[in-house]
């Protein structure tokens, strides 16, 4: 016999900005009947807001709300991400795409890049972005999604978008609000707990209000006002590994140079973003206080802008790593509060939209069982320390000896399992992969290669092939280069599908 109703009767959700109203929006979505959600924000708090640049599963996510494309991207003034190029970062005067998408389809048993550095060393090809549709077309400044057909090679990209964090939030608060969810202004005074179980029972406003709920979601950025103010939960810190621990942003003039994809410069200390928006450029540096000062900082970012800056440098500090727990008691953390990952790669928002995904498939009942928390704890921690291992990956393959930073970087030891991946690709080219990875097999490949990390020798099974993997690789080439001449323009696309108002 089932157990009795022990639904939740109330979600409340701490914070607003990107988390708090994507949560609310999936909760409103999906808790159709017999919930109260409600949101507590202040206007007077800012929100970060530097998440503009995604990865593809945003469109999941979207999709999942019933979001049509080209209504958000006008909402939010959004534009296409087909990847993201990295300037200086395996030695000075180098530049690599990381792709979204697959390098073409394979041709063989034996992985694509296999046959590519058999044929690059005896100087049969070019370089690997040459061989991927994603560049093809950002090179060339041109967009569409892809198409069905997988005998095409226009059916092996992918892509996500830049957008205005602060619009979005406004956008999906409309959403959730149309869906029942209750926002209630201020600020969070105090957290009252069980004095037996410690559990969040209710918070009390600066206004003396009381909000109880059954179910806490923190949302309140770094601080973690439930998930660390309140449970003391600890804090694992990373910046061994990742040592930048500041950044500066700042929106800049737009250019005729509007690329359907991000672009991440090093620089001494650290490295400059540049995320191209249908009516501005965001820009920024994240960077080491330890190797330059907030000052050179900001002389250096808006010394390297592509248009006149729209606003003075706006600062952000933080210490990379996780709480130790992502769900505590009955407080699930998500966004800034269960941590910080540089945005190198782009995946602040993945992790809140990761944090929200796995809310919904280990959602509890008022018995909180320990079982569900254990696994749902696991889950994040596993995922997060993969992407963690990914972002150290660009770092760690410097041949840069130019500052400290560089040097450190590059003698630095690393987590056992990215150790392990750099060994195998360098050995033999092989993509290891233990547990579940966000990253898939194109992105591990162009880092790796991207920042030199050759392979000694090609996976043994290709001396059992007898495929000219050249002649195929060539062909790929001249396909992509082709297809992409008939894409819009990043501009035209835009135009006509989804083109913001002035």
């Amino acid at each position: 016999m089932l157990k009795n109703d022990r639904r939740l009767r109330g979600v409340v959700i701490v914070g607003g900005g990107t988390a708090g109203w994507m949560t609310a929006a999936a909760l409103g979505n999906t808790l159709q009947h017999g919930c109260e959600i409600t949101l507590i924000e202040s206007d007077e708090i800012g929100i970060v807001g530097v998440g503009e640049a995604t990865i593809p599963p945003i469109k999941l996510f979207n999709d999942t709300l019933g979001i049509d494309e080209n209504a958000f991207l006008k909402a939010t003034k959004g534009s296409f991400k087909l990847g993201i190029q990295f300037v200086d970062w395996a030695r000075m005067g180098h530049r690599y795409f990381h792709p979204f998408g697959t390098y073409a389809r394979p041709f063989d048993m034996a992985q694509l890049h296999q046959f590519w550095v058999r044929a690059y060393a005896e100087g049969k090809v070019t370089s690997l972005d040459d061989y991927c549709m994603a560049w093809a077309a950002a090179k060339e400044g041109r967009f569409a999604p892809p198409i069905a057909d997988q005998r095409n090679i226009l059916s092996t990209h992918g892509y996500a978008y830049h957008f205005d964090a602060g619009l979005y939030a406004k956008y999906l608060r409309a959403y959730a609000e149309a869906r029942g969810v209750k926002r209630i202004e201020g600020k969070v005074a105090s957290v009252q707990q069980n004095a037996q179980s410690g559990f969040v029972e209710s918070v009390t406003m600066e206004s003396g209000a009381g909000v109880a709920g059954d179910l806490f979601i923190d949302c309140s950025g770094f601080r973690g006002l439930l998930i660390e103010g309140a449970l003391n939960t600890g804090y694992e810190d990373w910046t061994h590994w990742l040592p930048c621990d500041r950044a500066l942003a700042v929106p800049c003039a737009s250019t005729p140079d509007f690329t359907p994809y991000t672009r991440s410069t090093a620089r001494t200390a650290g490295w400059q973003w540049r995320i191209p928006l249908q009516h501005r450029i965001g820009n920024g540096y994240v960077y080491s206080s330890a190797q330059i000062t907030d000052d050179e900082a900001a002389r250096t970012l808006l010394a390297n802008l592509d248009g006149q800056a729209l606003a003075d440098p706006r600062p952000l500090r933080f210490v990379t790593g996780r709480r130790k727990l992502f769900w505590n008691k009955n407080v699930i953390a998500i966004g800034l509060s269960s941590g910080f990952i540089e945005p190198l790669e782009s995946t602040s928002i993945h992790l809140i939209q990761a944090g929200i995904s796995k809310l919904l498939a280990f959602f509890p009942d008022r018995d909180f069982d320990p079982i569900v928390t254990a696994e749902f704890n696991h889950i994040a921690i596993n995922e997060v320390e993969r992407i963690r291992d990914f972002v150290i990956l660009h770092y760690k393959l410097t041949s840069r000896d130019d500052s400290e930073l560089w040097r450190y970087c590059a003698a630095m030891s690393v987590p056992e399992p990215l150790q392990a991946k750099i060994d195998h690709f360098r050995r033999y080219g092989r993509l290891i992969q233990r547990d579940a990875d966000l990253f898939g097999a194109a992105s591990w490949t162009a880092v790796h290669i991207g920042q030199f990390n050759m392979p000694e020798q090609v996976d043994p099974l290709l001396d059992f092939r007898d495929l000219d993997g050249a002649d195929w690789l060539n062909k790929i080439r001249a396909a992509a280069a082709a297809a992409a001449k008939t894409l819009p323009t990043h501009q035209a696309y835009i135009d006509r599908f989804c083109k913001a108002a002035a």
